[in-house]
């Protein structure tokens, strides 16, 4: 058998061995003698969890299992919440629509994708949600979805439907596409291109969704009067408006991806002359520029840990960001924006400590509580506590250790991530990879 067809069948047998969860517990397991870090609720040493049917029932020292019930011993472990990335792009087909400026109605709900194996890295990660947006192309992009990493699920199962609607806008040099390159005969470069243009069709867009909202209101209010008029001809539906009047109602909410403070500002301005609320900014590495404006109008941020000065507009960014605007009460999570860095963002909120002093609590808040706050989604995940869904991480170190890894990943009571049954699977495909076929080729 040639070395390249062994590659082969390696491959296509690890892969198969991957393709479904680790293992189903019904939505119901006992975890056993862990160290608890719950997040809002302290440190429990020797802890136990008992998940039944997806949620969180009980939590404390010597908890008995159910008959049935599966019983993972974390003797030595500690044990957390699952980590929820509050800005990524995996698990979809299609980020972009950079055809225009103004595409509020491409979803990417619409294009979910449950074979993304970028799902399973996630979840090598303890990573268990994500907020998985529409990139940064255009200044008013579209909606964004919330999923959990449930690998091997059809993609209806993985949207979290509890989670803020949000909408994706962006500042800077990608809408102004600075690095792009025209060519001779190609298509002419696309408004805007600089940063009034950019605050400026925002703006234009809005004032069109006001007009908008307001043809349908005067028509609604026709309609359900007690003597309507006989000719009442219903204002022309527009898909983009549509979304946009969903935001200046209250129904949505804006992510914004943006680098300099005086562009933030200038969104914060729109935002508060059209009424609309902002839940995060992205990258946001002049944040600690405006720490005290963002805190008073309690907009949070979705930052990296590091890697700044990557390109122009993030040459001012600071290890210290993050762990400096979470001191000034700003609510800060750490993303990936990767679908590599995704499986190591504890590592990142670790890199706080020591860039902006953050206790270990605060720290594991960036990447668990703080997410879940900013997605909405706090009253069901982000911390351990009875009555929330048993999406859980279990690590065979201290999360915020640079040698700890995530053992298991467990999402709503079933295991989707077993480091040790992966690694034996991937033993023992290589080993049939190597074994001679009876009447294959020599």
């Amino acid at each position: 058998m040639s070395a390249r067809f062994m590659r082969f069948w390696s491959a296509a047998l690890i892969l198969a061995a991957v393709s479904l969860p680790a293992f189903s517990a019904g939505g119901s397991l006992l975890i056993k003698n862990g160290t608890l870090l719950t997040v809002t609720k302290g440190v429990i040493a020797k802890g136990d969890i008992l998940v039944l049917d997806g949620l969180i029932k009980q939590i404390g020292p010597n908890i008995q299992a159910p008959p049935g019930v599966t019983v993972i011993d974390a003797a030595g472990k500690y044990v957390i919440p699952g980590i929820i990335d509050s800005h990524t792009h995996i698990a979809l087909n299609g980020t972009n629509e950079g055809s225009e400026a103004i595409t509020p109605e491409a979803d990417v709900g619409a294009v979910v994708n449950a074979d993304d194996t970028a799902i399973l890295t996630a979840l090598s990660g303890g990573v268990t949600m994500v907020h998985t947006m529409h990139g940064s192309a255009n200044p008013i992009g579209g909606p964004n979805v919330v999923l959990k990493m449930k690998w091997g699920k059809p993609s209806e199962e993985l949207v979290v439907n509890e989670a803020l609607r949000t909408l994706k806008f962006a500042l800077g040099e990608n809408v102004k596409q600075s690095s792009r390159t025209i060519l001779p005969g190609g298509p002419p470069p696309r408004y805007p291109q600089t940063r009034m243009g950019t605050n400026a069709i925002i703006r234009r867009e809005m004032l069109k969704a006001r007009v908008y909202m307001e043809e349908w209101d005067r028509y609604n209010k026709f309609k359900a009067s007690k003597t309507p008029p006989k000719l009442l001809i219903p204002p022309r539906k527009d898909l983009r408006m549509e979304v946009l009047a969903d935001l200046l109602r209250g129904k949505m909410v804006a992510r914004c991806h943006d680098y300099q403070a005086t562009e933030a500002l200038e969104f914060m301005g729109l935002a508060k002359e059209f009424g609309f609320k902002i839940q995060a900014l992205e990258h946001a590495w002049e944040a600690y520029k405006i720490a005290d404006e963002l805190a008073a109008a309690k907009i949070g941020i979705s930052v990296f840990a590091d890697s700044w000065a990557y390109k122009m507009e993030a040459a001012e960014g600071i290890a210290y960001d993050a762990g400096y605007c979470a001191k000034k009460g700003v609510l800060v999570s750490i993303n990936s924006d990767s679908a590599e860095r995704i499986r190591r963002l504890f590592n990142d909120a670790g890199k706080t400590m020591k860039f902006g002093g953050l206790n270990e609590t605060e720290a594991l808040s960036l990447v668990t509580f703080n997410p879940a706050i900013q997605l909405g989604v706090d009253k069901i995940v982000g911390s351990l506590e009875v009555g929330k869904q048993g999406d859980i991480a279990i690590f065979n170190e201290h999360p915020m250790s640079a040698y700890t890894r995530c053992d298991m990943t467990i999402i709503e009571g079933d295991v989707y991530f077993d480091r040790a049954q992966y690694l034996k699977e991937r033993e023992e495909a290589a080993k049939q990879a190597q074994a001679p076929k009876k009447g294959g080729r020599p």
